[in-house]
């Protein structure tokens, strides 16, 4: 059992533009930060949520039902549920934040994240904090933008060496939006990760629940995989 604080950050994107070819937002890709938050309840962890900025939009695609289980659904519908509270009430700025009180970091995402967690500095360096101490960083689908500007001590990012997953190019081309990440002169999960040394596993297909646990770091490769990526990076910290 880790001696590190039984308490948990889910990162969420600022970033709420324009994006797909219809005009809709991207943002946050709901499931991939309620998901977490179920699991890490459930296993006894406290958690708070934190863009860069403060602020926060949703993927507008992302509250359709095809992505929801009705579950989800009673939920995102549910003002009063804990966990929209705590995402329309009390969304913290990561730069407020005391890194200490925290020994799991779980990146959430959303297309969005491709644009802001590379830069998001602030959410990093909780991220390096934790790590540092002996505690988790983990991530899901677009999530693992994040990882490659997380620091160790050697100054290198945490993955260089490391083995990660996260959504697939082929995932991009699926969804009509490789062209449009090209477009932006943003990295995909595949070209981050290769960029600091890490090596890349693709899912068997690009929306199958598949994660990869690689000492303390954890990666999910779609929002299929947020359940269960949140559930190996709390046995990752339960092994500390």
């Amino acid at each position: 059992m880790s001696s590190l604080p039984r308490k948990a950050l889910i990162a969420i994107t600022s970033y709420n533009e324009p994006f797909y070819a219809d005009g809709a937002k991207t943002g946050l890709f709901y499931t991939e930060a309620l998901h977490p938050y179920q699991a890490l309840v459930k296993a006894g962890f406290e958690v708070d949520l934190a863009t860069e900025t403060g602020t926060y939009g949703m993927d507008e695609h992302s509250t359709e039902k095809q992505f929801l289980t009705d579950e989800d659904e009673k939920i995102l519908n549910d003002a009063n549920h804990p966990f929209n509270v705590l995402l329309n009430k009390h969304l913290h700025k990561a730069s407020d934040l005391d890194a200490k009180q925290y020994g799991l970091f779980f990146a959430s995402a959303g297309h969005a994240s491709l644009y802001d967690y590379p830069k998001a500095r602030h959410l990093q360096s909780i991220a390096e904090d934790i790590y540092k101490r002996g505690g988790v960083v983990s991530a899901v689908c677009h999530g693992p933008a994040i990882l490659p500007g997380i620091k160790g001590e050697d100054g290198k990012s945490i993955i260089n060496g490391k083995t990660v997953t996260g959504f697939t190019t082929e995932g991009e081309v699926q969804m009509n939006i490789l062209e449009k990440i090209k477009q932006d002169k943003v990295p995909t999960i595949e070209e981050g990760a290769a960029a600091v040394g890490a090596t890349y596993v693709a899912p068997p297909t690009p929306f199958a629940d598949f994660h990869k646990t690689d000492g303390k770091v954890v990666t999910g490769a779609n929002p299929a995989s947020a359940h269960s990526t949140a559930d190996a990076a709390i046995a990752a910290f339960d092994k500390a």
